[in-house]
């Protein structure tokens, strides 16, 4: 009796050892399997390049850019009318 006694917690030892590596060993698989890594296709790739899927207007670019220049009453280096800023160009 005292021989099983002794042996008792380290087999608990050895089973929760066990049971840890067993759950860290599923939840590295389970995760692996639900990234959003995947590979995109080549014609999927058309979707990308849509001109209605750009991060700016370009019209909208165009306007702050000009309205910047009458402001700062000068404009230069982005194809606007050059001029000081005295109002006579």
């Amino acid at each position: 009796m005292k021989l099983l006694k002794s042996k008792q917690p380290q087999f608990a030892v050895a089973v929760r050892k066990t049971m840890k590596n067993i759950i860290i060993l599923f939840s590295i698989i389970i995760l692996g399997s639900l990234s959003s890594c995947t590979v995109v296709k080549e014609y999927e790739k058309v979707k990308l390049n849509d001109p209605d899927m750009a991060l700016s207007d370009k019209a909208v670019d165009r306007f702050e850019i000009n309205a910047q220049a009458y402001r700062e009453a000068a404009s230069g280096a982005n194809g606007g009318k050059t001029g000081g800023g005295c109002g006579c160009n």
